[in-house]
């Protein structure tokens, strides 16, 4: 395959697409007992999580992971549960060698590694599930939103907390106009802990010296469409976050949680500036900043006034107002600021608080406003269950990809601030950044030769 040319295969691939455009589900009903035929592209890492709870259920026909190391146990469990499973190091071969026998894919790889084999997948038909960030770059975000409404396919963006009760009750409580006017939203995230071999690893020089590549790591393929550039254990398995052309940041990899609620209470939409204070630049714009806080400015609506959102990390909090029953901010949340009553969350959404006195709150627990989302029959934080019960009653998950698209980007909007510490004025409509050309760049990254995409399906 050294030979094997992206673009070559895409030609293919829409020829099989076409056989499966308007009912990609009809190879499942055909599956006995009606199970889907899954491939996991990540097995490693978050891929474990979101494969594991339909070990039982459905049945996993390919695997597939670039580092045989950090995809051993996982390799190990599946092939337990599916003994003919097929073990693949190249998405784009697993593709051509099974797309017949694929029905949905489970995509858990690094944030700039989403897009080639989740928009192959809906070219050949298939269900897609994607690990939250949707996508690293926002042209991406948009093109995967339009490519699954084209392609007629059931997705889902993993992000755990908008399957749970919590981020409902949100939405209920402000609905029922409890929150009042909410105009001012906060949200935090801890310090960064950069250690060796950590989360977040702080390489001793900029760029990272050349390391000899592993054998059990085909980095080639793991940098994907990412400028090619000399291997060094700071980057993978786990620490690519750091590095924006590869992850998007404490914001790209908690927003999804953290800003969920305000963003689908509100109905936020776009910014229409976004502006970042920068602490301790550690390397230009290439790696994460230390300390950091992100202001998004939203436009009014007919259904709200305008909202300034405020994301705070390394280190900074927002300040604690005097009326609040509480006297310190715990590690991670997020705060909605009402003209009547405020409420706060953890990191996740998942347990909603209303910023009163506990007699109060004991009070209003007694009257809690009607529920009038529907709950998810498994319970708490159940995205991929969620998703497999949607491609088999043909819904779309709440969190499909025309949702998790437009959370993404907004994510990514202050990324852009955040790592070149600059005011961006940002034009949704034509999907540009207007005052900084320089930045504007960088809302369609260049791919490294063989990874292209044209601009066809916008």
């Amino acid at each position: 395959m050294n030979n094997f040319r992206r673009r070559d295969f895409l030609k293919s691939s829409t020829l099989f697409a076409g056989a499966t455009l308007f009912s990609p589900y009809l190879l499942s009903c055909q599956n006995p007992n009606n199970k889907l035929n899954i491939a996991v592209i990540g097995v490693g890492g978050r891929g474990g999580a979101n494969y594991s709870p339909i070990l039982k259920s459905e049945n996993i026909v390919a695997m597939c992971d670039v580092d045989d190391i950090r995809a051993k146990d996982g390799y190990e469990k599946i092939k337990s549960q599916f003994p003919n499973v097929k073990k693949f190091t190249d998405f784009r071969v697993m593709y051509d060698k099974m797309h017949n026998e694929i029905d949905a894919v489970i995509i858990s790889t690094p944030d700039h590694t989403h897009f080639a084999p989740a928009i192959i997948a809906m070219e050949l038909g298939k269900h897609v599930y994607m690990e939250k960030p949707l996508a690293h770059n926002v042209w991406e975000c948009r093109t995967l939103k339009k490519a699954a409404n084209y392609y007629k396919i059931v997705s889902q963006m993993g992000n755990q907390g908008h399957t749970t009760n919590g981020v409902r009750q949100i939405k209920e409580w402000y609905d029922a106009g409890i929150l009042g006017e909410v105009e001012e939203v906060h949200a935090w995230i801890g310090e960064f802990n950069f250690r060796p071999g950590h989360y977040w690893t702080l390489p001793d020089s900029f760029p990272p010296p050349k390391n000899e590549i592993p054998n059990h790591l085909d980095w080639d393929l793991w940098l994907g469409p990412a400028k090619k550039r000399d291997y060094n254990p700071v980057y993978v398995p786990k620490s690519w976050r750091g590095f924006f052309d590869f992850g998007n940041g404490q914001l790209g990899d908690w927003s999804c949680h953290t800003l969920d609620g305000p963003f689908w209470t509100l109905n936020l939409g776009m910014p229409t500036e976004v502006d970042s204070y920068v602490e301790n630049r550690i390397n230009n714009h290439h790696f994460v900043c230390e300390k950091s806080i992100v202001t998004y400015n939203f436009p009014k609506k007919d259904e709200r006034p305008s909202v300034k959102m405020k994301w705070y990390e390394g280190g900074f909090k927002p300040e604690i107002d005097p009326s609040w029953p509480i006297k310190e901010l715990w590690g991670g949340g997020m705060i909605m600021v009402g003209s009547k009553n405020s409420l706060i969350t953890g990191g996740r959404p998942n347990n909603p608080r209303l910023l009163i006195s506990d007699n109060e709150w004991e009070e209003f627990q007694n009257n809690i406003p009607e529920q009038t989302i529907p709950r998810l029959k498994w319970g708490d934080e159940t995205p991929v269950q969620e998703w497999i019960d949607a491609i088999k009653n043909n819904y779309l998950p709440e969190s499909n990809f025309n949702y998790g698209a437009d959370l993404t980007e907004m994510a990514l909007l202050g990324t852009l601030s955040q790592r070149f510490g600059a005011k961006i004025i940002y034009d949704s409509q034509n999907m540009k950044i207007t005052n900084r050309p320089d930045i504007d760049a960088y809302i369609k990254e260049p791919a490294r030769e063989g990874w292209e995409y044209g601009n066809s399906i916008t």
